[in-house]
């Protein structure tokens, strides 16, 4: 994305960290909405009108009504009273009318910088419009599949709700750095391998999707075994290798933790190479990435020593933005950006 007009360009610099700012927000407001199981307290997807919350004790009468249809209340929560109910319905509430406002404020300012630069300059960014309208689908598509015939909604299509959320991200970051940033052509590293780094922390992004859709952060709670072994001992070792493993808790929590070491190995590796080819225009980016996997790991662990205890959860989910916004820094850095903006 190249703007000639300054004036132009620090505006959308400041559009695109407001917009970072709230889809950061929003990653952790959707983290706490999986953690206090409130994600199933709204059963109808109301693009307008669910813009306003109940306004009298008839809405929220119905409201509740309609929960009471779902699985979640007649085989777990059946004793559930109005005002617990309220909780609920508080945080997924919030969580969808920030998708709406995120919504809002990246269509309006993008139709005014259009006017203003034309279309051509900007197709990335409707890129990325296109894939916030895809993610409010992808959030009712997620959440239908715990209307029926089951108490949760599907690990699977959480985590990609999840990895869509960090990928429309890490592109605002990205067109950010187009913006601001002016990268050294001759000091890098292979393109490939700042790339394939964040390529593992995408995927254990997803498997850590799949640890908080099963709630497989609250067994075996120590580490660095799994009780009393390295791996499981409700499993076998073949299973490891059957597509069932993505659905069974023991197994992915066993990934989710052997996938941090394959990444802790390789930022080992890529640090060394930074440092021995001498390429310091990466030394700041590199060492930055380094805290915040190093922060990740340690929250990490926390976070299954007690249980997946809802604070500790949330600060987990929390330092992924920081590590994947510098791993996104530290690639751009590598990269040519003509390539990818």
């Amino acid at each position: 994305m190249y703007i000639e007009n300054n004036q132009i360009k620090k505006y959308v610099s400041l559009w695109l960290i407001l917009m970072f700012s709230l889809i950061s927000i929003m990653i952790v407001v959707g983290g706490l909405t999986r953690l206090t199981d409130s994600g199933l307290s709204i059963t109808e997807w109301q693009l307008f009108s669910g813009f306003l919350p109940p306004l009298n004790n008839t809405d929220w009468i119905n409201y509740f009504d309609l929960y009471k249809k779902i699985p979640e209340f007649t085989e777990q929560n059946y004793s559930m009273s109005m005002q617990e109910f309220k909780v609920i319905f508080w945080w997924e509430w919030g969580h969808r009318f920030l998708g709406r406002v995120i919504g809002i404020l990246f269509l309006l300012p993008l139709i005014f910088f259009t006017y203003k630069e034309g279309f051509r300059k900007l197709i990335n960014l409707y890129l990325i419009f296109f894939l916030i309208c895809f993610q409010g689908f992808m959030g009712w598509y997620m959440v239908s599949s715990g209307l029926v015939d089951r108490v949760d909604v599907s690990h699977f299509r959480l985590s990609i709700h999840l990895i869509i959320a960090f990928l429309i991200l890490s592109l605002i970051l990205w067109n950010y750095f187009t913006l601001k940033i002016k990268i050294d052509i001759n000091n890098k590293l292979n393109f490939f391998l700042p790339l394939i780094f964040l390529f593992f922390i995408f995927c254990q992004i997803i498997i850590g999707a799949f640890v908080s859709g099963m709630d497989a952060g609250q067994i075996y709670n120590s580490w660095p075994l799994m009780g009393s072994s390295y791996f499981p001992d409700d499993n076998n070792l073949i299973n490891i290798f059957k597509l069932s493993a993505f659905s069974d808790p023991s197994l992915v929590q066993f990934m989710h933790r052997n996938l941090a070491y394959i990444i802790l190995i390789f930022y080992i590796f890529l640090l060394i190479k930074i440092y021995r080819e001498k390429l310091d225009n990466l030394f700041f980016a590199i060492k930055i990435v380094g805290i915040f996997l190093f922060i990740q790991i340690i929250l990490g662990i926390l976070t299954l020593i007690y249980g997946a205890q809802i604070y500790l959860a949330s600060m987990h989910q929390l330092s992924s933005i920081f590590l994947v916004s510098f791993s996104v820094y530290l690639l751009y850095l590598n990269s040519n950006q003509q390539l990818l903006s």
